[in-house]
């Protein structure tokens, strides 16, 4: 057999990042039973159920709001970690999907298992955090609930942005082509939201995703912080 032949076609994904994506795929195979009507009481169930799920996981600023004012955490707080991984659409849920996977397959390769996650509910945290204090700063402004995984796709895309960052340093390349990735998937995002009215203010948790991914990889990838300084003192 020829060197390489035997070799898998894919490259295969660290099991955290199947771990991550394991509630998406889950919830997303239980709207198609329901659909379908094997579950949830009758065909086209499935869009009940997904209603009642997102009703039950997304995040809304008025929750922090909340507790804040109230000064105790109430039954709210785990909507911080559960909007990711129930989606609008199966093509919200598409795209968070395969996003997480090819992401956290790269992101994965550079630091530990456990680094992934934290940079992936990390962001999702970041994200929400500063929604809900723009949402107080604007009073006047509806801010929905954030549904989905995009805040922390985006911090996964903040940690390869800054190993790419990091490596094109290295090479005295122009470092601003490690952003070319968020510009472009921004310009899509506005793009979209304009044509199909769905343009809302999601945007902002999820720049503060990739801004608390980026952040945290100088912390997660093995001597980035280090890399970083020695590159700034050889300047």
């Amino acid at each position: 057999m020829r060197a390489g032949y035997d070799e898998h076609p894919l490259n295969p994904v660290p099991p955290v990042v199947w771990l991550l994506a394991l509630p998406l795929i889950a919830s997303e195979a239980v709207f198609a039973l329901g659909q379908m009507g094997f579950i949830g009481g009758g065909q086209g169930a499935g869009a009940v159920l997904r209603q009642l799920w997102v009703e039950r996981t997304a995040f809304a600023p008025e929750f922090l709001a909340r507790i804040w004012t109230r000064g105790t955490v109430d039954g709210q707080i785990h909507r911080l970690i559960t909007y990711p991984f129930v989606h609008y659409s199966v093509t919200h849920a598409l795209f968070v999907g395969v996003f997480l996977l090819a992401l956290g397959n790269m992101v994965a390769r550079a630091i530990r298992p456990v680094g992934v996650a934290v940079i992936f509910f990390g962001a999702s945290v970041a994200g929400a955090l500063v929604y809900t204090i723009l949402a107080g700063l604007l009073p006047t402004v509806r801010f929905g609930p954030l549904v989905g995984g995009y805040p922390g796709v985006y911090g996964l895309l903040g940690g390869f942005t800054f190993l790419l960052w990091t490596r094109l340093g290295q090479e005295q390349a122009n470092r601003l082509r490690a952003f070319a990735l968020i510009g472009m998937l921004l310009v899509f995002q506005l793009v979209f939201g304009l044509l199909f009215g769905n343009a809302g203010y999601a945007w902002v948790a999820e720049i503060t995703g990739f801004a608390a991914g980026f952040g945290l990889s100088f912390l997660l990838v093995p001597g980035g912080w280090r890399r970083v300084r020695a590159q700034i003192r050889h300047r």
